[in-house]
């Protein structure tokens, strides 16, 4: 999967918004205003930021060592590094999945009516 894939993929999901936050080379997603992907578009190899279950985030890395790391400049129990052009790519969208399903979890009741209005 190269950037521009995954840009489409995250970009596709209901309730996203894509920005520069951090500076010009950093994109970041969001579903309803949390972060729930970025990446680095100047990082070789391509490198994306995921949110992940701790528990999971820990077997990914042990089970992808090298190729999935915790994640650079975020809390590392939650958040890892993919380096996308290396992972296959049915693992990739099943990983941003997770990482926005968490996202979407986590909404307060006045979040989660507003998101489910969308369509």
């Amino acid at each position: 999967m190269n950037i521009e894939e995954f840009r489409n993929y995250c970009i596709s999901k209901k309730g996203v918004t894509e920005s520069f936050p951090f500076d010009e080379h950093t994109l970041v997603f969001k579903v309803m205003g949390k972060m729930y992907a970025l990446c680095g578009l100047e990082r070789v190899p391509t490198q994306v930021n995921l949110k992940c279950d701790p528990e999971r985030a820990i077997a990914l890395r042990e089970e992808y060592d090298g190729v999935i790391i915790p994640g650079y400049h975020m809390h590392k129990a939650q958040w890892n590094t993919l380096m996308i052009e290396q992972l296959p790519p049915k693992l990739i969208l099943e990983l941003i999945d997770h990482s926005y399903e968490l996202v979407v979890a986590k909404f307060t009741k006045k979040l989660k009516a507003e998101f489910d209005t969308l369509e």
